[in-house]
């Protein structure tokens, strides 16, 4: 059976074609630039290799007819007609309260996405704007929303709810939701696996370090803490994000900078986090070269990213009780060794040597996929 991963974001189309039986990814590539000057599309397959075609995509559903002609080009795809695609399963970044598990897509579902567009109104617009084209081009395919919410709903209310008045939770929903749901619950199966162990059984602290990072306390298979909030922009240091911050520095900054809400919110999610401390780069092969060559500010950088890891770790374990593992993940957690054999040097004495310290390589494509062939397969 064959799946269509789907993943829209604000001017990309990203896809990844599996044969989920076998697990194997056939091809997989991106549109870049929707709706800008200079468009283009990369894809790869084992067969034909990668290829690089600029071309016009002025929105997201010719990005959608363009994947779909890639896939069965007569000499670079890998199909002979769409009528080979089973399932389209879509990356969606918010499902509110909503939504606990991943869901078949239908007119309901798209309404309801619609309204927790307030919620996430970067990333929910162009998803749907993707299931919209994919419905259409790939017509009587079923759809399957996969939410990166979803898996931190199990979450207790004491530790989604914020300490505001209660009312305005009743009003706008304002708690924690928590985001990177489908790489947190990938790493925590596959942690369970190499421990030999049901993931029902496990305690686990699960960490994903990209751009965006975020940490999760994960209870016999379950979310019960996250460390992204209302937005992605709460929790651990990240590329540009600043993570976590007093809230009182926001009314600050926009009296004494004279900023508006919308520059504070650009300067907390753009220009914060590794850039903003490093004034170098979001990016941490950049800044681990920069301490290379004695730069300060990059050490500086490091450190506080390291530091905020390690006091989320000890809480989750505080909230845990017991931490069979700590899984790092996402293109820090896995490339970037030394943070694991810090942390682990450093936190053993306290784990009094008893959690294993993992690196695992995050799919949510892969996990995607199988959520989507096993609705499909249910219906």
């Amino acid at each position: 059976m064959l799946i269509l991963v789907v993943n829209c974001g604000s001017s990309s189309a990203k896809y990844d074609l599996f044969d989920v039986e076998k697990e194997a990814s056939l091809c997989r590539g991106s549109v870049e630039r929707i709706g800008e000057e200079g468009s283009s599309l990369t894809h790869e397959s084992g067969e034909n290799g990668k290829i690089h075609r600029d071309l016009s995509c002025p929105d997201h559903h010719r990005a959608i007819e363009i994947i779909r002609d890639m896939i069965t080009d007569p000499e670079k795809g890998v199909l002979k007609d769409v009528s080979e695609v089973t399932g389209v399963g879509h990356r969606v970044v918010h499902g509110g309260e909503k939504f606990n598990t991943s869901t078949l897509i239908n007119a309901e579902v798209i309404d309801t996405i619609e309204r927790f567009v307030e919620l996430a109104p970067l990333h929910n617009p162009p998803s749907l704007e993707g299931i919209r084209g994919c419905m259409k081009i790939f017509s009587g395919v079923p759809q399957v929303a996969v939410f990166d919410t979803a898996f931190h709903q199990s979450m207790p209310d004491h530790a989604f709810t914020y300490g505001i008045p209660y009312e305005l939770y009743e009003k706008y929903r304002i708690r924690k939701y928590g985001f990177h749901g489908t790489s947190h619950r990938y790493v925590a199966r596959k942690a369970a696996e190499e421990l030999g162990r049901d993931p029902g059984e496990v305690n686990l602290i699960t960490v994903h370090l990209g751009n965006g990072c975020s940490i999760a306390a994960v209870q016999k298979g379950k979310s019960v803490d996250t460390s992204m909030g209302f937005t992605p922009l709460e929790g651990l240091l990240m590329g540009t994000r600043s993570g976590d911050l007093d809230p009182a520095l926001v009314t600050f900054l926009m009296q004494r900078e004279d900023l508006s809400a919308e520059e504070v919110n650009d300067l907390m999610n753009k220009k914060s986090g590794l850039l903003g401390l490093s004034g170098i780069s979001n990016d941490m092969r950049d800044i681990l070269g920069a301490i290379d060559e004695g730069n300060a500010r990059a050490e500086l950088a490091y450190d506080v990213f390291v530091y905020r890891i390690k006091k989320y770790i000890g809480s989750y374990a505080a909230v845990l009780g017991r931490v069979d593992a700590v899984v790092l993940t996402a293109g820090i957690g896995e490339n970037v060794p030394r943070i694991k054999e810090q942390l682990e040097r450093e936190l053993n004495p306290m784990f009094g040597g008893s959690t294993r310290f993992m690196s695992i390589g995050t799919n949510e494509e892969l996990l995607i996929a199988k959520d989507t062939y096993k609705i499909v397969n249910s219906e």
